[in-house]
């Protein structure tokens, strides 16, 4: 539901100003009607503001200033190339740089080469190691080596640089590198405890005034800057605390119900089950102050079609599980933890019904004979519709569907109802009566009496003149509104169709989830039954949580994201859901 708001004006005289938004923030009821961003956010003043906002809240996020982030960064980056440098020459084994640089005094150079362990002779030099199909050798290059066929060397064999330290010493050097990383990370642990508190205040303090002078630029300064006129929004149920506060400060107010020009703020004000819903209509946009607050009105569904789409009473337990935990360890996240219960519980009742649990296919399991001919399966219960067969599930999306499409377009017309009278609802009442009586007459067709049919041709008779003549009741031409009418039939019936059809995937899904939940048992099973028993558990169990981990995983994004798509394409479209709320912000501290 949304909070019903009051709108304020407020005639402050300069002298009193400050002193007034000093008591109006701490108040802290009345949302500001700030000008629009392009007015306000050029202020030289504001703009330094907000620039120091940003720094604070950059330096907040990377936890210590620049120069020691940069510094740890240098000293990761030397680990990282000593690193390589020692997996380069660890293939040459532990020597000493300082015996290589007596060799070369004494006129003896070391060249280190590589090549294909079939190219490799001998002649060449010392081999050292083979790696990779490849031979790693040093040539000793002096006045007795002049026998070497250096042009058929250089072909076949690649010169690699000489190293300048071993392995050995490279490990040392890492260690050396390690130790100040170690170091680093202390003088930055030091600075975030000594400073992080101070930082975090000062943004608090930096917002306030980012909101103080979004508000002072907000003012408009009428009779030469003698008065300042300020409006504000103030929930209804804070309006008695609000007019004590402006008769002690003698201010002069105004207090009027908003009209249809003004952009409300919005306040949504729930249940506390309709409340853990409120995240998923602030995901697509917050209902405007002429509309209805959704929420409570796809909540239950929303539920349902999750439990649709998971359908694993097993998995269903471990988001309850997960909820109930978050529950008791996580007080911050309750209302997250409660909506995991509440989805879990959902999804249990679905796969338990649909006899389906971890992928076991509950209609097999043996001491479950008894009850099998209850869970709701293709082979317990067959749709027979139109000449074919149908799961029952598929025919439960459908019709769950079609319910919620008609529940919608009801909600369309309650509202216009309420906001702009009956006359600008006639049209989509005509198309919902019209609906609900081809259904009602496709179901009792074989045992409708002649005057029941005739009941019902009247009835569409009368829908199809307000389709047709009366789809915008403020065009006054006949010929205009026939077109209109013409060209909304051919969206209804095109979009009706499509939007049935897409509930077919809360089946889809849930039975896909059930396969694929199925095939893993089945192969961790088959893989542990070709193995001797001490041992064969193992390749049963990785198989069973790998696979349900991975199945768990993408039903699960399935399960959110397709009763999203339901909801904010679907139901919205058929309640003519518009959207574009502000949310209620107070001035406050």
């Amino acid at each position: 539901m949304i909070t019903q708001m009051k709108k304020y004006t407020f005639l402050v005289f300069h002298r009193d100003y400050e002193p007034f938004l000093t008591q109006l923030r701490e108040l802290g009821v009345v949302d500001i009607t700030l000008k629009s961003a392009g007015d306000i956010e050029n202020d030289e003043q504001l703009q330094a503001a907000l620039q120091h906002e940003d720094e604070l809240r950059r330096l907040i996020a990377q936890g210590a200033p620049d120069q020691m982030i940069q510094e740890r960064a240098a000293i990761e980056q030397r680990i990282a190339e000593a690193k390589t440098a020692q997996q380069q020459v660890a293939i040459w084994g532990d020597f000493d740089a300082k015996r290589i640089a007596e060799l070369q005094e004494a006129g003896y150079t070391l060249r280190f080469f590589t090549c294909a362990d079939k190219a490799y002779k001998e002649e060449w030099g010392i081999a050292v190691a083979n790696e990779g199909g490849k031979t790693y050798f040093v040539v000793v290059d002096n006045s007795t080596s002049r026998n070497i066929d250096i042009p058929e060397l250089q072909e076949k064999a690649t010169e690699l640089p000489q190293p300048e330290k071993s392995a050995a010493q490279w490990n040392q050097e890492i260690d050396h590198l390690k130790g100040l990383l170690a170091a680093a990370d202390a003088r930055i642990e030091a600075w975030k405890v000594a400073n992080m508190e101070r930082l975090k205040k000062e943004l608090q303090e930096a917002r306030q005034q980012i909101d103080w002078q979004r508000v002072q630029l907000s003012t408009d300064k009428l009779v030469d800057g003698s008065l300042c006129l300020i409006e504000g929004f103030c929930p209804i149920e804070k309006e008695t605390e609000l007019n004590a506060m402006l008769e002690s400060a003698e201010v002069y107010y105004e207090e009027t119900d908003p009209t249809k020009e003004d952009e409300v703020p919005i306040q949504l004000k729930n249940n506390f089950y309709t409340r853990l819903f409120e995240p998923i209509t602030r995901l697509y946009s917050l209902p405007n102050y002429a509309e209805i607050d959704p929420t409570p009105f796809f909540a239950p569904f929303f539920m349902l079609f999750f439990g649709l789409c998971l359908g694993d009473g097993g998995y269903g337990l471990l988001i309850l599980l997960a909820g109930i935990a978050v529950i008791l360890k996580a007080p911050k996240l309750k209302e997250w933890g409660w909506l995991g219960v509440f989805m879990g519980a959902t999804t249990m009742i679905v796969g338990i019904l649909t006899g389906m649990f971890f992928g076991i296919n509950l209609e097999e399991v043996a001491f479950l004979a008894p009850v099998k001919q209850y869970f709701i399966m293709e082979t317990n219960a067959t749709v027979h519709f139109m000449g074919g067969s149908y799961h029952p599930m598929m025919v439960f999306a459908i019709l769950i569907g079609i319910f919620q499409i008609l529940f919608a377009m009801g909600f369309k017309v309650v509202k216009i109802t309420l906001r702009d009278g009956f006359k600008y609802a006639a049209y989509d009442c005509a198309w919902l009566v019209a609906l609900v009586t081809l259904i009602v007459w496709a179901a009792t067709a074989s045992s409708l009496s002649t005057i029941g049919l005739y009941c019902i041709y009247a009835i569409l008779g009368i829908c199809a003149l307000f389709i047709l003549f009366y789809s915008n009741p403020d065009r006054k031409i006949l010929l205009v509104n026939i077109g209109g009418g013409l060209w909304g039939t051919y969206n209804m019936v095109s979009g009706l169709l499509g939007d049935v059809l897409s509930y077919i995937r809360l089946f889809a899904l849930g039975l896909a989830g059930g396969i694929l939940g199925n095939v893993f048992n089945a192969l961790a099973l088959q893989a542990g039954g070709a193995l001797p028993g001490w041992i064969g558990w193992l390749p049963t169990l990785l198989i069973m949580v790998f696979g349900h981990a991975l199945n768990f995983a993408l039903c699960l994004i399935s399960s959110v994201v397709h009763p999203m798509r339901l909801t904010f394409v679907e139901f919205y479209k058929n309640a003519g859901f518009e959207g574009g709320g502000k949310e209620y912000k107070p001035f406050k501290k």
